[in-house]
């Protein structure tokens, strides 16, 4: 039925969502991926910084961006340290480099916390797109376009639809945890 591709289309949406946004919080590594937010104004215009420098991480601790025009070093390093990351980028006139100093206990648990209220945010929305479709179903049920049979089984296909999904979540955030707390 067109709800079940519907509601996995939808609840797969919402957890390919939560992946990005929990591969953005911080571990202990560093990771370029916390530059994903970071807009230089380039000639005007709002750019992200892979657009505008080659990013490595040559070591755990280090990542290095080498601006594609040197001339937009200055502006790289302002938007960075508007970014509120948590770290000071060290500008050498060719090259960015920035250290990202280890986490603290309490700073790792922080992070933690922060990824549970992510994973509880994304569960919601997953809740209400059951509750939507199933409300849908209810009132094709009531209108008699489709029997009382056909809406069971179909509001039970969705709960499964809505576990697998609830799993995944669990799983990746599981992984996060994992990957936070890891020294």
């Amino acid at each position: 039925m067109e709800q079940y591709e519907e509601a996995n289309a939808r609840m797969s949406q919402a957890v390919n969502k939560y992946a990005s946004d929990l591969a953005k919080v911080r571990t202990g590594r560093a990771s370029l991926s916390i530059f994903d937010n970071v807009k230089v104004d380039y000639y005007g215009s709002p750019t992200p910084i892979n657009q505008l420098a080659g990013m490595a991480n040559p070591e755990p601790s280090l990542i290095t961006l080498q601006p594609y025009d040197a001339s937009k070093l200055a502006d790289i390093e302002r938007a960075i340290l508007a970014a509120n990351l948590g770290f000071t980028p060290n500008n050498d006139g060719n090259m960015i480099r920035i250290v990202v100093p280890p986490l603290t206990e309490d700073r790792r648990r922080e992070y933690v916390k922060q990824a549970h209220v992510l994973s509880e945010s994304v569960k919601t929305v997953l809740r209400n797109i059951r509750r939507d479709l199933n409300d849908h179903l209810k009132k094709q049920e009531k209108d008699k376009t489709i029997s009382q049979d056909q809406m069971h089984t179909a509001l039970d296909e969705i709960q499964k639809i809505t576990d697998k999904q609830v799993a995944t979540v669990d799983k990746l955030l599981k992984d996060k945890e994992a990957e936070i707390m890891t020294i």
